[in-house]
């Protein structure tokens, strides 16, 4: 389905088929990292900075280990909810944007007379205005920021991200976050993306809490969030749909972080290096790869980049999360592994904002702010700035 006219952003609309979609050619191997070279016989031919180049140690991976509890480094099981030995609650700080509308509404008085009851859809039994939603939603966990807006443009906000933050008790904290974008062309989008943003949380800390690695967890994740979409579905005509990108940040060796993301759709995850790195921080750059039109264009080497981006049918989604997507649409490299030290930022997205700026030095440069929290600001405030033609919503985690 084509969108808005090329060059101006636009909100995702349904696939086109596959079959009428350029053949790209073989994608790199599944895991990209800063201490991988892709195979030479798959080329990548996505843009310069999509790919880690810069050389790091690799230190042996992690042994697999029963969960324990952050506390008392007791064993545990992935379904308690307390420790039996020192009595602590387990699980994470976790947050799900924006919140449901009776939530974040409750309060709220009527803009137009000031009353502050209103029936049960919403309109002022002072004066029948329709109230009007929140605008903005943001969170603060420390370990990571969020932040989504309504934008300009649209009538309600059918962006979603969920994070949690899992605390460590000696060793290094682990954080999940998953960013979603409704489709705004299939039903009840902001349905999809609330629920998968959700569920791809859950079932990412179920599975590293059972002692499963990184890129199986993002992958359980990802397929939790997959199934919990079509199960909105209440008919065969009824397909709520939207994008999905999410990263897992957690300790790799005492000097290093792993950060591994899986994508379905045009939502991305960058790596910004707001402030000159040291030599061995790999510099800012894009970690995943849309599964659009334009990335196929470019995939195929018909077009570059840009001139791909300018075609009216740039922002067709080729793969999406939908009761009419399939039991498995992600594609075999979705998942990618990178590892880096820091200073640096991890930054997942709605294309609402990298629509305006897709270039990963460019958005390092606008979250430059010394505060994460106010960083997403900076980054929400730019896409506003730019027009706010599309729901926004950031995720910054610190990478210190």
């Amino acid at each position: 389905m084509n969108r808005d006219q090329p060059g101006e952003p636009a909100e995702p609309g349904q696939a086109a088929e596959p079959s009428a979609a350029p053949n790209p050619p073989d994608q790199p191997t599944s895991t990209v990292s800063a201490d991988v070279t892709p195979s030479t016989s798959a080329v990548p031919t996505h843009p310069a900075d999509t790919v880690p180049t810069m050389p790091l140690a690799t230190p042996p991976a992690p042994p697999s280990a029963s969960p324990r509890c952050p506390g008392c480094q007791e064993s545990v099981s992935a379904s308690d909810r307390y420790c039996e030995a020192c009595g602590r609650e387990l699980g994470a700080r976790r947050v799900a944007l924006p919140y449901p509308e009776v939530e974040s509404t409750a309060s709220r008085p009527c803009d137009a007379c000031g009353a502050q009851q209103f029936d049960p859809d919403g309109y002022c039994r002072g004066c029948g205005q329709l109230r009007a939603p929140r605008d903005r939603f943001e969170a603060d966990l420390g370990a990571v920021c969020v932040a989504t807006d309504r934008g300009i443009a649209h009538a309600r906000n059918e962006d979603s991200v969920a994070a949690a933050v899992v605390d460590g008790g000696a060793g290094p904290q682990t954080v999940v976050i998953v960013v979603c974008d409704g489709v705004s062309t299939s039903e009840d989008p902001q349905a999809a993306s609330g629920t998968a943003s959700r569920s791809g949380v859950d079932a990412a800390l179920t599975a590293l809490a059972e002692g499963r690695d990184a890129p199986d967890a993002a992958l359980a994740g990802l397929a939790a969030a997959a199934q919990a979409v079509r199960e909105i579905a209440v008919d065969e005509s009824h397909a709520p749909s939207c994008t999905y990108v999410s990263a897992i940040v957690r300790g790799y060796d005492a000097d290093t972080v792993e950060i591994t993301v899986a994508n379905v759709g045009d939502s991305r995850a960058y790596w910004l290096v707001p402030a000159p790195g040291a030599p061995d921080i790999p510099p800012s750059q894009r970690l995943t790869v849309d599964d659009s039109w334009a990335q196929a264009l470019v995939d195929a080497g018909a077009m570059d980049e840009q001139a791909a981006m300018r075609d009216p049918r740039a922002h067709t989604l080729l793969r999406w999360l939908g009761a009419d997507s399939g039991e498995r649409p992600w594609s075999d490299t979705c998942v990618r592994a990178f590892r880096t030290r820091g200073p640096g930022l991890l930054l997942l997205c709605s294309d609402g904002l990298w629509n305006y700026q897709p270039d990963a030095h460019a958005l390092a440069a606008l979250a430059a702010a010394a505060e994460p929290m106010q960083a997403a600001r900076d980054l929400v405030e730019f896409a506003l700035r730019s027009g706010g033609s599309d729901n926004i919503t950031v995720a910054l985690a610190q990478v210190p």
